[in-house]
């Protein structure tokens, strides 16, 4: 790990990360739901660097991060329904996909071939003073394409080492999971990704959510296999074999419990940092407790299966 590349999140690491954006580089950044790699998304230059650092295949579109429901209008068209969840849920860790405007000021790969364009506003105070300063930033999370999330300035450099350019540190991020992810198209709402924000409490503003198309790769975390550690990970354990690092949750103790009240949030917030140290651990696989299906438990379980989709 690079600790050269770490710096605080200061009013002077925030002027030396705006400077470097403005050039056309990339930069991590603490969010409230994991680290992003970010590049200012008008730039062309900056959004391919985001996808050469990442080695992140070009069709996977990325969230192009906003300060509020006025900057985003330019970017998108937004219906009352799309206006009513970010008046609800902005800013925080929900995005919304919606339809791009032929003339927004975007670099075209944002939306890797889309017609539509992911928005967020964050709530972190470090990623928005970096919005305010240099305008809309394109950021997913900064690591590796596919590995395990990072929650803390040094999983950024474990990661990335010298593709992060400059790394931000904010401190541990508070959500640990993604964002969220809706796309509104007709009269539709499409749960695209489960996130920090509980489908729960997205059906009062959208209505029944429907499925994701998995044919359709139109918003970050869809693929299949993401999220993955190095060893095969094997799900509902509630024992481990001899060479697995075990991950527990409430009263399956583990190695490393996520939780052992059992809170979800508590869970959601541990599980990347969990899966960071388990990999580092030096035992051939990784086993994770079972974990609830409802509220946070769902993103939870959805991060978990696709970490687990290459190893049977």
């Amino acid at each position: 790990m690079d600790a050269s590349l770490i710096r605080p999140a200061d009013s002077a690491g925030i002027a030396a990360a705006a400077a470097r954006l403005r050039a056309g580089g990339v930069v991590a950044v603490p969010t409230e739901t994991v680290y992003g790699l970010a590049a200012c998304a008008a730039d062309p230059r900056g959004v391919a660097a985001i996808y050469a650092a990442k080695g992140r295949p070009s069709r996977n579109p990325l969230i192009v991060h906003v300060l509020g429901l006025a900057e985003a209008e330019a970017l998108a068209v937004f219906d009352d329904r799309a206006r009513a969840l970010a008046a609800a849920f902005w800013p925080g860790p929900l995005t919304l996909v919606l339809p791009r405007r032929a003339e927004a000021p975007l670099a075209e790969a944002v939306s890797g071939g889309q017609p539509t364009v992911a928005l967020r506003a964050p709530a972190h105070p470090v990623m928005r003073a970096l919005i305010a300063a240099v305008g809309p930033l394109a950021a997913p999370s900064a690591n590796r394409s596919g590995h395990v999330s990072p929650t803390t300035a040094a999983h950024v450099a474990a990661s990335l080492g010298p593709a992060a350019g400059l790394i931000l540190d904010g401190g541990p991020c508070r959500a640990g999971l993604e964002s969220t992810i809706i796309q509104l198209a007709g009269g539709e709402a499409r749960l695209l990704r489960p996130g920090a924000v509980p489908a729960e409490a997205l059906v009062a503003h959208t209505g029944p959510l429907a499925g994701a198309n998995t044919q359709a790769l139109i918003a970050p975390g869809m693929m299949a296999s993401h999220y993955a550690p190095r060893q095969p990970v094997r799900l509902d354990a509630e024992t481990a074999r001899a060479d697995e690092f075990h991950i527990g949750f409430g009263a399956v103790a583990g190695d490393l419990n996520l939780a052992p009240d059992a809170s979800l949030e508590a869970a959601a917030a541990r599980l990347f940092a969990a899966l960071h140290t388990a990999e580092a651990s030096g035992r051939a696989g990784i086993a994770v407790a079972p974990i609830p299906a409802h509220g946070l438990g769902a993103a939870i379980n959805d991060r978990l299966r696709r970490a687990a989709a290459d190893h049977p």
